[in-house]
């Protein structure tokens, strides 16, 4: 083998004991059998390499339909159990990434990131699912990802000294800082070690040395968004229709390389907490929005480049047979290695003359002498014209040749052999149309080889058939395709002698692939600048199309007249806007309004919102302001949930636990519909105990409810902001009936619309009897909870001296006034500060 002795990576391990998990809930004795390895959950599945790759250069909107991530997973035990060690390689991507974490007994942290990895399989030790004493994160992982391969390896194979060590071989020199992040990271290596055995001896993937990039990935610098917030928000997955584009990311994704587009769903799946960077990044778009020359440029030549992560994959991957099929890899590996590299020079031109500091570093990255001395070696061996082509036939002409003429004598004569070939196919079925008079051409797929094609109504066929000459005859519409036993036997001898020349030539591309294998860790820089070139143009794209404006980061989240962007999609129009403000001083607001009315569509909005800016992207609203949230939470209520009370409450109950237990006062916190699933009375305490809970946290918390009841906390909590979605009373033209008709705004206050349940009982069929009794009820017991809320003058006044203060605090934090201006904004501060107060003394304007 050309990148050196596979066997150095790993010792020999055929006592390597591998189960895979057939039932993800019943684990029985089978589930330790010593076979080599047993069906998954989704039947039995073939482990083979990933050793070629469909190049395309599309927008990559289905890059992740297939999994090809590997994870392995390894829990502390005794007094270490809950901190939990990571490793995951994607099969299309040289890239290892580890992680080590502390966990609660939920494991939210593990399954989040299980989730953003989108694992084609999940390898943990045996001894988590002991039969009959499967450990907890087991039985999760088993139930989250049903769907998931599941194996099991000996636990003695995760071993964190052999871990380093496969690190320290197979780390590039590059990235050798990995050994001084992780060298005490235990259970990050053990399951590095277990994971890299795994891919050689199950999955037949071994790496070269000093190949892989590797890299610790820890949660501190993101933002927490854990697996139902991420399904309620509608991030990446539609819950409708998974395969329906009205998601975060389907509004984003204007990407044109595959790498780009992954780049962009783990954005969004774990946004930046570094307002520096995500400055840094919205630079870079403004950049591009403002120059549409740098725009064009660099978006022409980001769509010319294909999945350079794959490649480099593929280029650092050993065979561990030479097949035919790894020699025609191996070449068309070559080929577009070549044609990456030449897109170097003109991506280097594009950014040029750009501004921001990013870009430029960017293009000084570019300026590695490595792409040039590749091209060099390339050149001598390859031809200046061979090229990535699309159309089989084309590429396999490309493959054929790409080798220069004179390097290989007996190449030389094979080529010739097959031109000669192809040459006699052609004539032979130009004789045919002759003989037969009628309009056959050559064609040709990788399927079939050389066949016949020939466009024509069968009425003019003799007797309406083809001449019995001819086999394997289809037809689409007039579209006849067919063969015959000489041109079988021509594409016999045209397939041996590809064979020749494909073995011979991967002789010479492996001998230049072993020249340049020293300088080919410069894809790593490049391939990391096309994937995140091509995010920032998507999201200068995205903004091309609807009016976004650029969000600023402060210790206060304020939208003006800001809307939802995926319904802005689904609607093909603006939706109605809305503001938001929330600040330390007023962190908790509490929303009403009828269903319908708007409110989960706003709080979705909100997050959503935030979740743009933090990844770098411009915000649909007319100004925005966020404070950067480190976890963002989100309980959104299901109105058509069709599940009983009873688990409906106990999935709500749980929700709640888990924004409480890990909530901090840096969390964006949303909860919608709280305590539905039980009485009035349970559901009433239970949303004013955890309000209390949620306002001693000092998080941003939108909380909307239809219990108007909470409205009034607002009386012992000056924090608390009351809003509410208007609606209008419209009498039809045909009845005295009202109707209501929405407006989707938001307004100061709680909701008037205080028995929109009444309302909804008058339309339908209930005796007017029980309307009218259930009136005098409601107005009774109303009356009573007024009474015992009502606010008194003090504490009216108290509030507006606290409203008072916090604008006085954000104003000195944040003004950018000219003087003037401050003091206008003063006065009219005091303005209200005065007409809040019920009986204003003399001593109100100090």
């Amino acid at each position: 083998s050309y990148f050196g002795d596979r066997s150095s990576c790993v010792e020999n391990a055929n006592t390597l004991n591998l189960t895979s998990s057939s039932s993800v809930r019943g684990l029985n004795s089978a589930c330790l059998g010593k076979t080599p390895l047993s069906s998954g959950r989704s039947g039995c599945r073939s482990h083979t390499p990933v050793m070629g790759y469909s190049a395309t250069s599309s927008s990559a909107v289905s890059a992740h339909t297939v999994a090809s991530v590997i994870v392995a997973v390894v829990e502390g035990r005794g007094l270490a159990r809950g901190e939990v060690g990571m490793a995951s390689i994607d099969l299309k991507n040289p890239e290892m990434i580890l992680s080590q974490f502390a966990d609660n007994t939920a494991y939210a942290k593990v399954i989040t990131k299980l989730k953003i990895l989108t694992p084609l399989e999940i390898i943990m030790s045996n001894t988590a699912c002991d039969a009959g004493n499967t450990t907890k994160l087991f039985n999760l992982i088993t139930e989250h990802f049903k769907n998931v391969t599941f194996t099991t390896v000996q636990r003695k194979y995760f071993n964190e000294t052999k871990g380093l060590e496969y690190i320290e071989q197979l780390c590039a020199s590059e990235f050798s800082t990995i050994f001084m992040e992780v060298q005490s990271k235990y259970y990050c290596l053990a399951a590095a070690a277990a994971l890299l055995k795994y891919v050689e001896f199950i999955q037949n993937i071994v790496y070269a040395p000093k190949s892989l990039k590797v890299r610790f990935q820890g949660s501190e610098k993101t933002a927490m968004i854990d697996s139902s917030s991420a399904q309620n928000l509608e991030l990446v997955v539609n819950n409708r229709d998974s395969r329906n584009g009205h998601t975060l990311l389907g509004v984003l994704n204007y990407t044109k390389t595959p790498g780009g587009s992954r780049r962009l769903r783990s954005n969004i799946l774990e946004p930046l907490v570094d307002a520096e960077t995500i400055n840094t990044r919205l630079d870079c778009v403004q950049e591009l929005l403002q120059d549409e020359e740098l725009f064009f440029s660099l978006q022409t030549v980001i769509s010319k480049f294909l999945d350079t992560e794959q490649l480099l994959s593929v280029l650092v991957q050993i065979p561990k047979q030479d097949t035919v099929k790894t020699a025609e890899s191996k070449i068309t590996n070559l080929i577009y290695l070549k044609h990456t590299l030449e897109l170097v020079e003109p991506l280097k031109a594009a950014l040029r003359n750009c501004n921001t500091q990013l870009l430029k570093a960017y293009y000084n990255s570019l300026d590695d002498t490595r792409f040039g001395i590749i091209l060099e070696k390339i050149a001598t061996v390859i031809n200046d014209d061979t090229r990535y082509t699309k159309g089989c036939l084309s590429m396999r002409t490309q493959k054929c040749y790409a080798v220069k003429p004179n390097i290989s004598e007996f190449l030389d004569i094979a080529r010739r052999t097959y031109t000669e070939i192809v040459d006699d196919i052609a004539g032979m079925i130009t004789q045919l149309a002759e003989k037969y008079s009628l309009p056959m051409k050559t064609s040709f797929s990788s399927a079939r080889g050389f066949f016949i094609q020939m466009n024509a109504d069968c009425s003019t066929l003799p007797n309406g058939q083809l001449p019995s000459e001819f086999t394997k005859i289809t037809k689409m519409k007039n579209t006849y395709s067919f063969t015959s036993a000489d041109l079988i036997k021509m594409n016999e001898r045209c397939q041996e002698s590809l064979r020749e020349i494909y073995h011979m030539t991967y002789l010479i591309v492996c001998k230049l692939l072993n020249e340049i294998y020293e300088h080919i860790h410069c894809l790593y820089k490049l391939s990391d600048i096309v994937s995140m070139l091509d995010m920032l143009l998507s999201f200068a794209h995205a903004c091309t199309l609807s009016d976004y404006v650029r969000p600023e980061f402060t210790d206060t989240l304020a939208i003006k007249q800001g809307w939802h962007p995926i319904l802005e999609k689904i609607a093909m129009e603006k939706p109605v806007s809305n503001n938001t403000y929330l600040t330390e001083g007023n962190n908790f607001v509490i929303i009403t309004g009828p269903n319908m009315s708007g409110k989960s569509t706003y709080l979705k909005q909100i997050a959503l919102c935030q979740i743009m800016a933090q990844i770098g992207s411009y915000v649909p609203a007319e100004y925005c302001s966020f404070r950067i949230a480190e976890q963002i939470f989100t309980r959104i209520g299901m109105d058509d949930d069709i599940e009983t009370n009873a688990s409906t409450f106990m999935k709500e109950m749980k929700e709640i636990t888990y924004i409480m237990q890990n909530a901090n006062d840096k969390s964006l916190i949303i909860i919608d519909e709280l305590g539905r699933g039980t009485s009035a009375e349970e559901g009433i305490g239970i949303c004013y105990a955890a309000c209390e809970y949620l306002l001693n946290l000092k998080a941003f918390t939108l909380f909307a409810t239809h219990f108007l009841e909470l409205c009034h906390i607002d009386a012992l909590y000056p924090n608390v902001e009351n809003y509410h979605f208007e609606v209008q009373h419209v009498r039809s033209s045909a009845g005295n009936k009202e109707k209501i008709a929405y407006t989707y705004t938001l307004s100061k206050g709680y909701t008037e619309e205080k028995n929109y349940g009444l309302k909804a009982a008058e339309a339908s069929s209930l005796p007017s009897s029980i309307i009218v009794d259930a009136k005098e009820i409601t107005n009774h017991i109303a009356k009573q909870i007024l009474h015992r809320q009502k606010s008194t003058p003090e504490m009216m006044k108290q509030r507006a001296a606290y409203q008072l203060a916090m604008r006085l605090v954000q104003t000195a934090r944040n003004s950018r006034l000219d003087p003037e201006s401050l003091r206008a904004y003063l006065k009219a501060l005091k303005k209200k500060y005065e007409a809040s107060c019920p009986t204003p003394g003399k001593n109100d304007e100090q």
